[in-house]
């Protein structure tokens, strides 16, 4: 892998850091990328579905999971796992990662995970092949196309440090403090920097010097690199043997700091784990030195740094192997940004016409369109526009349930509301207002407790016991009039329909297995229009390709009633507009209909 990120790479941000991810964002909409370059959080403790962060001035949703594993199945095309979980899980999830797969890297930022856990960590990401950048690290970027949450620092700060577009120099250090500090010294004696990686300055991190510029090397945006070493440990030699065999052509700059350590009559930790010389071959003068005769740039300190930048830059670019860099156009991102109060993911009335998940209006609302209110339902409800035989089951669902005469609660609060003299409005929410467990509420309780009984494989017998034991009356189950003698038409024609169009019905098949131990007691305990209706929606959904967890949330969110409350909605207004009609008056209830038994209250 020559290029370590591109404009296309997404990655899986572990722990919701919400001031890390909205700097990626900001990065993001700077250089211009088509797509945010965070796909999913995962957050364990979180109960939303989705955060929202500003892109630019307006604010996109990115998407919460529990666990890796399902951020992974839910956004493959992420490859990238930024791992910003605490030193005492930072290692369980970096080796879940690696279990689950399909990452090529992971950056792990926590300092301090145990040395040993560290060392089986790298070596488990060494044999599947997956670059580690970490532990304890800031990340790495890829100018112009990616950068791992806050490497660069501000976007002000980014766009100065020219890191908004690709420059030609390969920057590799364990300081992510100093990774920014170099960014701004090629920036003001260069060009910039075309890749760079800040590896960790714990003293076991997976990808180490070599690894990074042996892929440098391979990079053509690379023309050349800065390595910036510290006091401890021996990776730098690495680079110098590559230097020696040919591994590494490209120029390279580098420098050890902690030279100082030499005027110390002891040891001397210098900030991370691994800025300890155990050795005279791990002090920065020594290794400085082995540099330098290896025919590696080596200034003479830290501060002439930035002139041997400007003269390995001058000579390349005089040469022709540097040419000039167009500065790119890029996007300012607005100083005062407000949050939106809603979100709306169904329709769109920005434009000159409204649309509904991405259709004109236009083109839905007209006969010659082809669309029908059950195309319009699935699209506004679902989000998907369902093939034909559902969409027709959908309007059959509506034109069964519209009414059922007069005596049911709702149309009788709704036609006595009408004759109150009340608006249709009032009228239609009177009656509306009754639909509940008892009158419309058995869609719902069907397709749970059925669907529930499917999912754990039970035998007629034990979802009967189950539904006792939980002290529950069958939903969809039950008629107070019709019974197997006296069959409900409504059913017979709603299973008619699902078994000439639906490609299968295993639900339904199982409630008729139900039906026949529960009718075996009393004939009127049959598969009522409720129950028909719950079940084959589940039996839909589950043909249309929807997941179980989908399916859950429909029947939590009350979706299954809404079919229920939109077809009876037109009866209720037929029922209004005919008491309008009739000019009925004031309705008052019959004395002669109600059961007086009032006593004198006691006095206390």
């Amino acid at each position: 892998m020559a290029q370590l990120y591109t404009k296309d790479t997404q990655a899986i941000f572990w722990n919701n850091n919400k001031s890390a991810i909205q700097r990626m964002l900001d990065y993001d909409y700077t250089i211009k990328r088509e797509t945010p370059s965070v796909a999913a959080i995962v957050a364990p403790t979180s109960s939303g579905k989705f955060d929202k962060f500003f892109y630019g001035p307006d604010e996109i949703m990115i998407p919460l999971y529990k666990n890796t594993k399902d951020a992974k199945e839910a956004q493959p095309q992420a490859d990238v796992l930024l791992n910003f979980a605490s030193f005492r899980t930072a290692y369980d999830v970096t080796m879940e990662a690696l279990e689950i797969g399909g990452f090529s890297s992971i950056m792990v930022t926590a300092e301090g995970i145990p040395e040993r856990l560290a060392r089986k960590m790298n070596q488990a990401a060494r044999d599947k092949d997956v670059i580690v950048i970490g532990p304890a690290t800031v990340g790495g970027i890829s100018p112009g196309a990616f950068k791992i949450a806050n490497v660069g620092g501000t976007i002000e700060n980014i766009v100065n440090s020219k890191l908004h577009r690709c420059g030609s120099c390969g920057l590799v250090t364990r300081s992510g403090g100093l990774f920014n500090e170099l960014s701004n010294i090629i920036s003001i004696n260069a060009d910039g920097i075309a890749e760079g990686v800040a590896i960790g300055g714990d003293r076991f991190v997976g990808s180490v010097f070599i690894d990074n510029m042996l892929r440098m090397e391979k990079n053509p945006d690379v023309k050349y690199m800065v390595l910036l070493g510290e006091v401890g440990g021996t990776e730098e030699y690495k680079i110098i043997e590559a230097v020696k065999n040919g591994q590494i052509t490209k120029p390279v700059i580098a420098w050890c700091i902690g030279t100082i350590a030499k005027h110390f009559s002891t040891g001397v930790q210098f900030g991370h784990a691994g800025a300890s010389a155990n050795a005279e071959a791990e002090t920065a003068a020594a290794k400085n030195k082995a540099m330098a005769e290896a025919g590696i740039f080596v200034p003479d300190s830290f501060n002439d740094l930035p002139d041997t930048i400007a003269e390995v830059y001058g000579k390349l670019k005089s040469e022709g192997t540097i040419g000039e860099i167009a500065e790119p156009e890029m996007n300012v991102c607005p100083s005062v940004r407000k949050a939106k109060e809603f979100i709306c993911t169904i329709s769109d009335d920005r434009g000159e016409e409204a649309h509904y998940c991405g259709y004109p209006i236009s083109s839905v609302a007209t006969p010659d369109t082809g669309f029908t209110v059950g195309d319009v339902m699935s699209i506004l409800w679902f989000k998907k526009r369902y093939p034909r035989w559902a969409v027709d089951f959908l309007e059959t669902v509506l034109k069964t349930v519209a009414d059922h005469g007069p005596a049911v609660s709702g149309a009788h609060n709704a036609k006595v509301t009408a004759r109150a003299g009340k608006d249709v409005i009032s009228s239609l929410i009177a009656g509306l207002l009754t639909i509940g467990p008892r009158f419309g509420g058995a869609i719902d309780g069907a397709a749970k407790y059925f669907k529930h009984a499917g999912d754990n494989d039970m035998t007629p017998a034990e979802f009967l016991g189950y539904m006792k034991s939980q002290g529950v009356p069958i939903p969809g189950i039950g008629h107070r009039i019709k019974s197997l003698k006296n069959p409900d038409l409504r059913v017979e024609g709603l299973k008619k329909f699902a078994k000439e169009n639906f490609p299968s019905t295993p639900l339904l098949d199982y409630a008729l297995t139900v039906e026949q131990l529960t009718t075996s007691k009393k004939e009127n305990l049959i598969l009522n229009v409720d129950g028909t209706i719950g079940i084959l929606m589940i039996d839909m959904w589950r043909a249309l390709g929807y997941e179980d967890d989908e399916i859950d949330v429909f029947i939590e969110a009350g979706a299954l009633n809404a079919f229920f409350i939109l077809g009876r909605s037109i009866g209720f207004i037929g029922h209004i507009l005919d008491e309008k009609r009739l000019a009925m008056p004031m309705y008052r209830h019959p004395m002669t209909d109600i059961l007086y038994d009032v006593k004198k209250a006691p006095e206390l």
